[in-house]
């Protein structure tokens, strides 16, 4: 089963089954609103020069964007929290791909607000071999364009379900980013991008592939 398919079976079991129907019209209406604000069409694409960054992963360690270039291509996904059951399917599917993405000579790395307890927990209960990096606040999220703040009818359908966003992002803003997956070649420069404000749809991982040959064969010739 491909990662959209999974997406989508879950989609229609939780919208159906479980969340009460003024919780899923309040997320539809969201989406729909973020869709037609035009702020994904706004946020940094293949061809742009990528923001230069320092995070620090769940363990409290410094990551460096300008270190990790320096190995090769970075895989960078922009992680909602482990609240969100649809980045949890995505971060799985880009651990079954990660192997083939190192064997590229890229790195992955997901970028989340939530905090470091809530990040470690994230990694336990996906498996992952890859980081989860802090993003205080969103400002790495902003620079590429995807921070956005939560309006207040959404705000309280997540206290609804018990989700707090200012706890668990150890910020009061309430804002997130918008799902979002880039490639950025050793130059700096964003070779692929992918940013979808309907947080239920997620690229294949296996996107990726061709992406990174293709960086590959060029630093070869």
């Amino acid at each position: 089963m491909s990662l959209q398919e999974k997406l989508d079976t879950f989609k229609a079991h939780w919208e159906t089954n479980v969340a009460p129907p003024d919780a899923v019209a309040a997320l539809h209406r969201q989406t729909d609103e973020l869709i037609a604000s035009g702020q994904a069409d706004r946020a940094l694409k293949a061809g742009d020069r990528a923001p230069e960054f320092t995070l620090f992963d769940s363990d409290g360690h410094p990551v460096s964007s300008t270190a990790l270039l320096a190995k090769g291509p970075l895989v960078l996904t922009f992680y909602r929290g482990v609240w969100c059951p649809y980045c949890n399917l995505d971060l799985q599917a880009l651990e079954e791909a990660v192997g083939s993405l190192r064997d590229l000579g890229a790195t992955l790395v997901a970028v989340s607000q939530q905090t470091a307890t809530f990040s470690r927990k994230a990694q336990r209960d996906n498996h992952l071999s890859f980081p989860i990096l802090s993003d205080a606040h969103g400002d790495l999220a902003d620079a590429f364009g995807l921070r956005y703040a939560m309006p207040q009818y959404l705000i309280d359908v997540y206290k609804g379900f018990k989700l707090d966003l200012a706890e668990i992002n150890g910020d009061p803003s309430w804002t997130l980013p918008i799902p979002a997956r880039y490639v950025i070649a050793q130059d700096g420069v964003i070779a692929y991008a992918e940013v979808n404000p309907d947080y239920t749809t997620r690229p294949d991982p296996g996107e990726l592939i061709p992406v990174l040959e293709s960086l590959r064969s060029d630093a070869v010739a």
